[in-house]
């Protein structure tokens, strides 16, 4: 854990080690300002030389102001190294997230990513810059403090040293008493964050059905189980404080007491009392300090946890030693193929997949809900890897290409659309980010997007929101499928991406995808018969499995499951715009 979170202070190593060497420079002038005031004592005030006075007051003054630069030395370093290292942990996740598969994601809730890139972070970033000030500033002084007490006068200092103990004890057993409440805190941030990131992508729909008081009675729980953890953790904590008075008081006392009898039998001096009730103070102070940074360490270390089980995560999708770049053409072949999610399961979600599907060929594939139609697509662009057999591309397997060329070969318009804020260009963009206008334009052609983009103001330099929510679902759709067709792939991949769009429209993009792109390969998922049935082909699944293969004709004399959706859905009036043709 520790060696992967140290890989993040690339960058910083200089602030990281000035930061401490500052602190132990403050350090050092703190300890040496009890014994010239000793010596003061001692020396000037007690004999009346007033040279002494002003020499050992005048070197106190020295070392008071070298002890300031150094702090703010300290300070300032130290908050540089802190930022720099969330900085580079924040990068690091966010880079080690691009890279998981499907596979990965699934592991990790979206708000449990967003809580360790946010809440997590941020403790990791407090408690490094109180370890780079504190972790070295305390203890060296705790250190240096106990020499120089011991150096006057070894029986006084036995009572820092019974203290020094006691506390550290202490410590050890909150710090193992609190570590699971503070553990099991975050765990309930990202249901915090869940709560938050659902209402608010979905408030239309809370809105919509007047749930607004639900929501606010769901979050209200998730915040009170959030409050009573943190209770249970701060209840353990709150005993520090006390703890830390009382052990400072009797130490105060006992010094106070053993010295004026010392010093009535001519063992100690009333300078080094001084010096000794000044090292109390300061010994027990940066015991204070240690005690708080106890209390962050014990919060951090669970946040560290959850940061590292990210960094660590190995992605289930790596490239070949010597991958192959060259992609021939858009030929798909599944060859006793079976696939399942996790690893063990009992029922694989797609079983003895066997199929061959020619380039530029236009494949249909329908089922049922839950019959495995996305599943199947997802392994053509590695999105999941087989449990078992192959899928080829062009001839190879899939897993002997580089991933980023065989994704740019294969075109996937996802069941779930998403758009991104910026104009209507920039999200065409993101299929190809050296697209033309007009390549953008003529994309948007084929997928009968330009009639409604050019009825906007700024036609295609309209802004889209986040999530695409100032254009209409159709919209959506229509705009994701002319960004993947500025790919120009081999393969594209339409996931259900025209459920949103009239029939009319749907089938001027088929036919727009028929002439303009006759030798892209196409398959087009959909539950509408009237989406696939010119296709060259159509699949139908059923419970993950392949149950005909076939025309539009044959499989209406041929398919039992085909005859009856196509029957449910041709009895009454159709769909809801009038059925267009190819």
């Amino acid at each position: 854990m520790l060696k992967t979170l140290a890989h993040n202070i690339k960058g910083f190593v200089k602030e990281s080690i000035i930061t401490p060497l500052s602190m132990i420079l403050e350090v050092i002038m703190e300890m040496l300002i009890p014994l010239l005031m000793a010596s003061l004592i001692d020396e000037g005030v007690n004999t009346g030389d007033m040279n002494a006075i002003l020499y050992y007051g005048g070197l106190m003054g020295i070392c008071a102001i070298i002890g300031l630069f150094a702090g703010v030395s300290g300070a300032v370093f130290g908050a540089k190294a802190s930022a720099g290292f969330a900085k580079n942990l924040r990068m690091s996740l966010f880079e080690k997230i691009q890279t998981f598969s499907f596979a990965n994601i699934d592991k990790f809730s979206t708000a449990g990513l967003v809580t360790r890139l946010t809440t997590d972070v941020t403790n990791l970033q407090n408690a490094y810059q109180m370890i780079l000030r504190m972790c070295f500033r305390a203890p060296v002084s705790l250190i240096v403090a106990m020499i120089m007490t011991f150096s006057i006068n070894a029986k006084l200092a036995s009572i820092y040293l019974i203290a020094v103990v006691f506390l550290a004890v202490v410590f050890t057993f909150l710090m193992k008493a609190t570590y699971k409440y503070f553990q099991q805190v975050f765990d309930r941030y990202d249901d915090l964050n869940a709560s938050v990131q659902e209402n608010v992508t979905a408030i239309r729909v809370v809105k919509g059905f007047v749930r607004e008081e639900h929501e606010v009675k769901k979050f209200d729980k998730a915040v009170n189980n959030l409050y009573k953890l943190f209770v249970k953790a701060e209840n353990r904590m709150v005993s520090v404080s006390p703890i830390m008075m009382i052990t400072t008081y009797a130490c105060i006392i006992a010094i106070s007491w053993f010295g004026a009898t010392l010093i009535v039998g001519s063992e100690l001096t009333t300078g080094e009392l001084t010096s000794m009730l000044t090292y109390c103070m300061n010994i027990l102070m940066n015991l204070l300090m240690v005690a708080m940074v106890f209390v962050m360490i014990t919060m951090s270390l669970a946040s560290a946890k959850r940061v590292t089980t990210v960094l660590n995560e190995e992605t289930t999708i790596k490239n070949p030693e010597n991958p192959d770049y060259n992609i021939s053409d858009g030929s798909i072949e599944f060859d006793n193929v079976y696939f399942s999610y996790t690893e063990g399961s009992e029922k694989p979600v797609l079983s003895n997949i066997n199929l061959s599907i020619k380039s530029g060929e236009t494949i249909g594939i329908i089922g049922g809900t839950g019959s495995s139609k996305t599943s199947l697509v997802n392994l053509i662009g590695r999105l999941y890897d087989v449990s078992s057999g192959t899928v080829k591309v062009g001839g190879k397997d899939v897993r002997s290409y580089d991933i980023e060329k065989l994704r740019d070969e294969v075109s996937v318009v996802l069941q779930s659309n998403v758009l991104f804020s910026g104009s209507i260009f920039d999200n065409l963009r993101w299929g190809d980010e050296n697209a033309t206008d007009e390549e953008c334009i003529n994309a948007c052609k084929l997928a009968c997007a330009d009639d409604f983009i050019q009825g906007f103001p700024d036609k295609y330099n309209t802004h889209i929101e986040q999530g695409g929510s100032n254009v209409s679902g159709g919209q959506k759709q229509r705009l994701c499928i002319a960004r993947a067709l500025l790919k120009k792939p081999k393969i594209l991949i339409l996931d259900d991406s025209t459920s949103a769009v009239d029939t009319a429209t749907d089938a001027r993009i088929r036919r727009a995808f028929k002439e303009e792109i006759p030798d892209t390969t196409k398959l087009i998922i959909s539950q509408r018969i009237s989406s696939v049935e010119n296709a060259d082909r159509i699949v139908v699944l059923e419970n993950g499995e392949i149950n005909a293969v076939g025309t539009h004709d044959e499989l209406l004399e041929n398919c039992d499951i085909y005859k009856e959706i196509y029957v449910a859905q041709t009895s009454g009036n159709g769909d809801f715009d009038q059925k267009g043709e190819i």
